[in-house]
């Protein structure tokens, strides 16, 4: 463990914020964090957490960069993050094992993550020459219309647990082609990566000779939280999390009239037709619903499946779950890992036995697993007769409901109705019912997917969902929009001024 964090120049974690190269800053007052490996409950290291006062002096640093980072122009502020890009390959390895040390992911998951945020460095680079603008037609003579785009400012970044340092790199790097800066609220949950990338940034701003656009603050929800967003030198908060404090984030921002883009919880559903090909189906339903301990926003948590088919999807799944690799997610060999807390594991239990109490049936899993350590649990199949309450709550552990349909139309129904709208798919082989699916009448997701699972978005398209979800947008497509200010300009390359609609007004 020593070893790993001295391969990311972690070697005494004392400072709770940094900006800049030299910029760390110790706070006096500041209290201690542990970061726990979740897989056996020792304790990794330990920073301090910044104050108010500490938070303060990184929101005017980071915002007195931004004076300089937008004058730059957007190509060569595209440079610096084709070498942060360039800087995360060289540190793959050891940042994506932190990840699973840290979080409790597989390897192989801890890696693809880095992987990530290669990805999106290289999407920006590219979109650092594209910040289109359009060209408009003026109804006036002599005049010409069109829309540019202007940097927003200093940015707060809030991220969750599950997705430590890919969620920042979505925001980041088209943060920062766009021409902010940015303060980094990372989880509590896993500080030691959110440094260990604050380093990394450091070295490329430095290269660069540039300082303060990428800045962390390690805090509690009450001294830097609370204080991030309802700070009005802010003008965008980006918050991953839960969708409860979702809605305080979106009223405090809100209150403000600022911008918010929140990326809140998930209940994905899977439709599985009478058609559909059912190795693919397994498969896609098998990772969703397994993979990191089904503790992503995007995990599957419901299979509506039709009734010609279920008992054979049923009995498939219930084997790929008894085959399940778990243990320490270090080891290539394993497939699921621990739960981040004991509380989640807590969350697991009593979601089993409410749904028992529902009439639900436990196919396989249920139990905690105490060799392995006090966070591992058996992922679980539970077969519901119709859709509770319950089932209509995110509950972020591995725990699978499988329900039956008999027509698409009622199949689309039982899947929409819940409150949640991020991930959706169906497996079939049927165009029309593809297509159905898809349709304005179909699933009322974000994302919405065909014979591929809910987990695993490629980082070019908008990432996000609808309804309790948030509505917000990040990482590939035109996302960039969200991270800057549209301006409508008028040019009048005449000698006289008429007005616009045929209105006279002569003095």
């Amino acid at each position: 463990m020593k070893a790993l964090l001295e391969k990311l120049h972690i070697q005494d974690v004392n400072a709770g914020i940094c900006s800049g190269i030299d910029g760390w800053v110790t706070d006096p007052n500041g209290a201690e964090l542990v970061s726990y490996n979740p897989a056996t409950g020792e304790p990794i290291a330990t920073v301090i957490m910044g104050t108010t006062t500490s938070y303060d002096k990184v929101v005017d640093k980071s915002a007195d960069a931004f004076k300089s980072w937008r004058m730059m122009p957007a190509p060569k502020r595209g440079d610096v993050i084709r070498d942060l890009g360039n800087a995360l390959r060289d540190y793959k390895e050891p940042l994506g094992e932190l990840v699973t040390l840290e979080v409790g992911k597989i390897r192989t998951e801890g890696l693809g993550e880095v992987q990530e945020m290669i990805d999106i460095c290289d999407f920006a680079v590219g979109l650092s020459r594209q910040l289109y603008g359009l060209t408009m037609h003026s109804e006036r003579p002599g005049h010409r219309m069109y829309e540019q785009w202007h940097p927003l400012g200093p940015i707060g970044i809030i991220t969750a647990f599950n997705f430590p340092v890919a969620v920042w790199a979505w925001n980041a790097a088209l943060a920062a082609v766009s021409g902010d800066t940015m303060i980094w609220k990372p989880s509590p949950s896993a500080p030691l990566t959110a440094v260990a990338v604050q380093h990394i940034c450091n070295q490329v701003m430095a290269d660069h000779g540039v300082d303060g656009v990428f800045t962390l603050t390690i805090g509690d929800n009450e001294n830097v939280a609370e204080r991030m967003i309802n700070d009005e030198r802010l003008p965008l908060i980006s918050f991953t999390g839960s969708i409860r404090v979702g809605r305080h984030v979106a009223k405090a921002v809100a209150g403000r009239l600022g911008r918010a883009i929140l990326e809140l919880g998930g209940n994905n559903g899977i439709i599985v037709a009478e058609d559909a090909n059912l190795d693919l189906a397994v498969r896609g339903i098998a990772f969703g619903a397994v993979g990191t301990a089904a503790q992503r926003c995007t995990s599957t948590r419901r299979i509506i499946a039709h009734n010609s088919i279920v008992d054979e999807l049923t009995e498939r799944l219930v084997k790929a779950y008894k085959t399940v690799p778990i243990g320490n997610p270090m080891d290539d060999a394993v497939l699921m890992g621990p739960l981040v807390s004991e509380k989640s594991v807590q969350n697991y239990f009593t979601a089993i036995e409410t749904a028992k109490a529902d009439g639900g049936e436990v196919l396989v899993g249920g139990n905690a697993i105490p060799d392995k350590g006090a966070n591992f649990v058996e992922p679980t199949i539970i077969k519901m007769p119709q859709q509770t309450p319950l089932v209509c709550e995110e509950t972020f552990a591995p725990i699978l409901y499988i329900m039956t349909y008999d027509s698409i139309d009622e199949a689309i129904a039982i899947h929409n109705d819940v409150p949640q709208g991020l991930s959706s798919a169906i497996f079939t082989n049927n165009l029309l019912t593809a297509e159905r699916f898809l349709s304005v009448q179909g699933s009322d997701c974000g994302i919405a997917n065909v014979n591929i699972g809910t987990s695993g978005a490629e980082i070019g398209g908008a990432f996000g969902g609808e309804k309790e979800t948030g509505g917000g947008r990040e990482s590939g497509s035109d996302a960039w929009k969200g991270y800057m200010r549209r301006q409508t300009n008028t040019i009048n390359y005449s000698t006289s001024l008429p007005l616009a609609q045929g209105v006279e007004f002569d003095v």
